[in-house]
């Protein structure tokens, strides 16, 4: 078994294959091994092809997803593969001119039109459901930053007039159903703001703090199940009335959160400039509301539970109260939702942070939490913080259980991860060894959590066991990279002076101005070997090189 698909013939190998068979549960693995033979072997540079933007191909490899310009129109494809005869050995022969054009390798099946005047398409989101074929797309106004106080809104946090999510069945590009968003703020860049697992969909509410939970259904309707942020519970709001009225005078924080010493946090705040109790939910990050959260109580209540427990003698309980959570009581009250994504059909895996880190690009220095919430029972079930060595160590070992793939696709859960994949553990490794700060590096790791839908690649020339590459260069992430004057060379895990082939992103010629700023991106399909390499340059065309095996 040793030698088992180790020859470098991929007719050896079939024929070996006929004889041995893999171990139990290694099958596809044991399959994969064979693109080490299957390369993309022949590049058609600059194709003849529309002027689209090429979003990415869904898992099953059914469909290739692209975008018009004006970001009006959403185009779906059909990947095919080009035919064609010679009189003589075709090998010898370059490709026909027909066949290297992009017609001869997809077939166009509709584009229909998504956004109206005022609205665009988002060319960064694309979700898909492939049990049933279904896209999700999102089209949105400008973003404003000078948006008025609402009540209930998220100081600092810019509105979009309207964001409107479309459920389209990319078969036949029926529009199924859409969900409308207005005056709200939801990250749509590379899907952040969403998360899909099997039938569920959360939608998250930057500017509400309002976590939307959806249900697709089969029929193709999107149905609101839920909705976390000011209440937990669908009787919450009814229950808080109902005291209201019976408690006028009282603050609604107080009700609901009468167990804590009031007036000594009430102290706190007054010093620290905090304001009064009246406005203990009036903070910078949430300003307007007249009362804590249903969330956000839920978070207090954990980490008080968890400062409480900590300490068991009585009078030192106290002081330690006062160090750990009473002092930094606003600093809690201020934390803002950034990011959510599922972890099964009744956890949510939430991160908190400041405001101003939830709107940037990059978090990594900025002070978060990670919390695991029951949507059941409306419990946070644990949470860590971004410099925890403890939620390190669960992101090292099991990473793959924040990369959710629960649609049994025989490509995405072959994805390599450091949890998975012993070339990848080291790597990981190696950079931490090199890293000066093990907090900064924690930190650094922490960033991509939640795990961003559907983010990777499920290519094989990915796989880190068949294939080594610089990941500074090309990743199975789905994310611009800087162009290189160089072919990115895919070399053998197995044999690693032999480079198998090579991606080379833009003309030929290579005659382009190297003082201008390139940037290239890279679309695999999941298992044809098949890419498209895309290259984008300030104030030029856009150059869509093909790789394909011949």
């Amino acid at each position: 078994m040793a030698t088992f698909f180790r020859s470098a013939n991929l007719a050896s190998r079939v024929f070996d294959r006929q004889f041995l068979s893999p171990r139990p549960g290694a099958t596809v693995n044991t399959v994969r091994q064979f693109y080490e033979n299957l390369v993309p072997s022949y590049t058609i540079c600059d194709i003849d092809c529309p002027d689209y933007s090429f979003r990415k191909f869904t898992d099953d490899g059914n469909y290739l997803v692209a975008f018009s310009r004006n970001h009006q129109d959403l185009i779906v494809y059909r990947p095919i593969w080009p035919t064609f005869s010679c009189n003589e050995p075709c090998d010898s022969h370059d490709l026909p001119p027909k066949a290297k054009k992009f017609d001869s390798f997809f077939k166009q099946l509709y584009s229909i039109s998504l956004a109206s005047s005022n609205e665009y398409i988002c060319k960064d989101f694309f979700l898909y459901m492939e049990c049933h074929q279904f896209g999700l797309f999102a089209t949105s106004t400008a973003q404003s930053n000078d948006s008025s106080a609402t009540e209930g809104a998220i100081h600092g946090v810019p509105s979009i007039e309207k964001i409107t999510f479309y459920l389209v069945r990319l078969d036949d590009g029926a529009i199924l159903d859409e969900k409308a968003f207005r005056n709200d703020f939801i990250n749509l860049a590379h899907s952040i703001g969403a998360y899909l697992y099997e039938d569920l969909l959360c939608i998250v509410s930057l500017r509400y703090q309002t976590i939307h939970v959806l249900q697709i259904r089969d029929s193709g309707n999107l149905v609101e199940v839920r909705k976390i942020g000011a209440f937990c519970q669908e009787d919450d709001e009814l229950f808080l009335h109902s005291h209201g009225q019976k408690e006028r005078g009282q603050p609604l924080a107080y009700l609901s959160f009468g167990w804590l010493d009031l007036p000594m946090w009430q102290r706190r705040l007054e010093e620290r400039g905090g304001g009064s109790c009246g406005d203990v939910g009036g903070g910078d990050a949430a300003r307007g509301v007249s009362f804590l959260p249903g969330i956000k109580q839920r978070l207090l209540s954990f980490i008080f539970r968890k400062t409480w427990n900590e300490e068991s003698d009585q009078t030192l309980r106290v002081q330690h109260l006062k160090k750990k959570f009473y002092f930094h009581f606003q600093d809690y009250v201020d934390l803002i939702i950034w990011k959510v994504q599922f972890l099964d059909r009744h956890h949510l895996f939430i991160k908190f942070g400041s405001v101003d880190g939830g709107v940037s690009r990059s978090t990594e220095q900025n002070l978060a939490f990670f919390a695991v919430y029951n949507m059941e029972t409306t419990d946070i079930v644990s949470l860590y913080q971004n410099s925890s060595e403890e939620l390190y160590s669960l992101f090292e070992y099991f990473y793959d259980h924040f990369h959710t793939n629960p649609q049994n696709s025989s490509h995405g859960n072959f994805i390599s991860s450091h949890s998975n994949n012993v070339h990848a553990l080291d790597q990981l490794r190696t950079i931490k060894n090199k890293a000066n700060s093990t907090s900064q590096f924690v930190k650094k790791m922490m960033a991509s959590l939640p795990y961003t839908c559907q983010s990777q690649s499920p290519s094989p020339y990915f796989d880190l066991s068949l294939f080594r590459y610089d990941e500074k260069l090309i990743s199975v992430i789905d994310r611009h990279r800087h162009c290189t004057e160089h072919p990115i060379k895919f070399i053998s895990v197995k044999q690693p002076n032999v480079v198998k082939f090579k991606i080379k992103p833009g003309s030929d010629s290579g005659a382009s101005d190297s003082r201008a700023k390139r940037i290239s991106s890279f679309l695999f399909h999941p298992f044809f070997p098949l890419a498209l390499s895309i290259q984008q340059t300030y104030m030029q065309p856009t150059v869509v090189n093909l790789h394909f095996r011949r």
